[in-house]
């Protein structure tokens, strides 16, 4: 059975280093302590004190002052690693942690995934190839060296850096390794472990190579595990549930994220509020919990996304000049069916086609496999199909030989009902406003990642109202923009009244309008 030595780097909150270490010890895990020497040394002492007689707790053989971004920090997990190699030969897992981490999971169920899964999980991605690194210095990490901290000393760091471009300092990367990178957040094997620490004696030129990289850690363990250890032994992740602001801040969990937190495919997460007591009591008591259930739905980083995102108004680039420079024709009528209820809008444009001429195209905007005809590559993705949005529809009215086009959209794609509305040629917009129940409301977000099939129906409640807040919104959002031809059907509404729309907007005979909004069918779920 898997027995694990978590690696705890810290540098504050004596309390609750303390804590974390007796609760992950209590069911008969292992920890190693390396705590910042450049921390308050009466916080270090009452740790050691308090955890003394816990023959399950060890302390890195030596403390590091440790700074973001240098080579102190692997250093600084090498002595913790070395003295739980030392100190707990039954150990045969060692999981990085932080003390800002709380584990999401029981510990008998993190024994059993352990079991299960005979391999090293470690994000290790190609520094190179990959796009790990999102903005800022790539290769310039590695091949100039760094001795001085970035935000500690910014001018000396950059003047060594600026010094060595001047004179073409450039050096090798060792010829035998392929540079990998990750988070370093890691969970190894024993004998991986061992691995790394013999090959750190070994490889001196190696480690003299990362000890002036800049922010090592990202890439130090990633890089030795995939040189040491075949690649189907290596899962690339990790196990620690951590998510990203888009300014580069971890995201931070509170006491109402219990339930999300549990249903995350991940055995710890980070990071916990210092002030969040409740949720750190009951993810304590969890760990040593037996027989619990867990039901892995996953969905944290799409609700992140879905909730961080709805404070984002407008458009974030500008649109490209062959747009806003090109048009439909002047003569052309694109005609635009917006719902979110995807099935009744193509309902809606099959009783259209039936009772007119008019080629009519579903959701092009939104739906990657919508039949389109082969228009020399631009018709292949929605992203081609969005950024080139006026070349696409002047090559479908063409294909059609026709100067009258209907597609569907979605509530969400304001920026291009914005965009056709603010062409030369006439553009008419038929919104339909169906109602949502908590049973359609809960398909859509199952539909689009925000929940899955073992998502908690009290996660559910508490999403189902930002959902259908986000809806109306979207709705409301249409109506502000005051679009000069934009009529309004409702499931609400009277077939008569519907039919008046409908013959506004198809500008057609009110019998052939009625023949539509009467369908029986066309608001069913």
């Amino acid at each position: 059975m898997a027995k694990i030595a978590y690696i705890l780097l810290c540098h504050k909150d004596p309390d609750a280093i303390i804590k974390q270490a007796e609760r992950l010890t209590a069911v008969g895990d292992y920890m190693s302590i390396h705590f910042d020497a450049s921390a308050d040394l009466a916080h270090f002492t009452r740790i050691r004190d308090a955890l003394k007689n816990n023959p399950h707790v060890t302390f890195a053989t030596k403390r590091i002052k440790c700074g973001w971004g240098e080579w102190s920090l692997v250093e600084a997990t090498l002595y913790a690693v070395q003295a739980a190699v030392d100190a707990f030969p039954r150990a045969t897992h060692f999981y990085m942690l932080s003390g800002d981490c709380m584990s999401i999971k029981s510990a008998e169920y993190a024994h059993r995934f352990l079991d299960d899964n005979d391999a090293d999980f470690i994000e290790s991605f190609d520094y190179f190839e990959s796009d790990w690194i999102k903005t800022g210095w790539k290769e310039e990490r590695l091949i100039y060296r760094h001795w001085f901290n970035e935000r500690a000393q910014k001018k000396r760091f950059y003047a060594m850096f600026e010094l060595q471009k001047r004179l073409g300092l450039k050096r090798e990367i060792p010829a035998d390794i392929q540079v990998m990178i990750g988070s370093q957040w890691w969970c190894l094997r024993r004998q991986t472990i061992e691995w790394v620490l013999d090959f750190c004696k070994r490889r001196r030129d190696v480690m003299r190579f990362f000890r002036t990289t800049w922010i090592p850690d990202e890439t130090f363990f990633q890089t030795l595990v995939r040189h040491l250890i075949p690649e189907e032994q290596i899962r690339s992740r990790n196990l620690t549930f951590l998510m990203f602001t888009d300014y580069g801040m971890p995201v931070t969990f509170y006491n109402d994220h219990y339930d999300l937190l549990l249903s995350q495919d991940y055995l710890f997460a980070r990071k916990i509020s210092a002030d969040a007591q409740d949720l750190k009591r009951r993810l304590g008591l969890l760990y040593a919990a037996k027989g619990v259930q867990f039901q892995i739905s996953n969905e944290g980083r799409s609700l992140f996304n879905f909730l961080t995102g709805r404070g984002r108004i407008g458009r974030r680039f500008s649109t490209r000049f062959w747009e806003t420079e090109s048009t439909l024709g002047r003569e052309r009528e694109l005609l635009i069916v917006v719902c979110k209820k995807w099935h009744v809008a193509k309902r809606v444009l099959e009783r259209i086609r039936q009772t007119t001429n008019v080629p009519a195209i579903e959701y092009v905007f939104n739906e990657e496999d919508t039949p389109l005809p082969a228009l020399g590559g631009i018709e292949k993705t929605l992203g081609k199909r969005t950024r080139h949005r006026r070349a696409l529809m002047r090559m479908l009215f063409d294909y059609f030989e026709t100067d009258k086009l209907i597609v569907c959209m979605d509530p969400a794609n304001l920026d291009l009902l914005n965009d056709f509305a603010s062409d030369r040629s006439t553009t008419r917009i038929l919104e339909i406003e169906c109602s949502f129940t908590d049973e359609y409301l809960i398909g859509h977000a199952m539909r689009v990642g925000l929940a899955g099939d073992q998502t908690s129906m009290e996660t559910l409640q508490r999403l189902l109202p930002t959902i259908r807040n986000d809806m109306v919104f979207e709705s409301d959002a249409i109506r502000d923009a005051q679009f000069e031809n934009h009529g309004r059907m409702r499931e609400q509404a009277l077939p008569e009244d519907n039919a008046d729309v409908l013959a506004q907007f198809l500008n057609i005979a009110p019998e052939k309008a009625r023949e539509i909004a009467q369908t029986d069918y066309l608001f069913a779920d």
